[in-house]
């Protein structure tokens, strides 16, 4: 067997042993867990009510704040970026990092003062 064949067999076998993992472990998980069917458990739930005809209903309350945490979420990968390269990027990095902190905090505010944030 060449070694460019021998190459391929390890790869192979590695992903014949990680298939033959997830097999293992999705099998002993199969014969440890409890089997205990019960009707309750499949009632659909959304949001601390039941569904009403079928469909789901959630309070819009629940998107804003999902919106407003990948909003915030965005800004601290935007941020650790420009701070490793900080001095790279001198006064003019610094301004502008300024500048996207200064929009973000007032669009914080404004959501604050529109009442967004209070869980009533």
């Amino acid at each position: 067997m060449t070694e460019y064949y021998r190459q391929y067999l390890a790869v192979a076998v590695f992903i014949g042993a990680a298939l033959g993992m997830v097999g293992a472990m999705l099998g002993a998980g199969r014969l440890v867990r409890p089997h205990r069917p019960q009707p309750e458990k499949y009632i659909t739930y959304e949001a601390g009510s039941d569904p009403v005809g079928g469909w789901g209903q959630s309070n819009v309350r629940y998107y804003i704040y999902a919106l407003l945490f990948v909003i915030f979420d965005v800004e601290a990968a935007f941020v650790f970026p420009w701070a490793v390269h900080l001095e790279g990027l001198g006064f003019y990095g610094l301004i502008e990092m300024a500048i996207f902190i200064v929009v973000l905090a007032v669009a914080l505010l404004y959501a604050w003062r529109k009442g967004v944030l209070r869980w009533a």
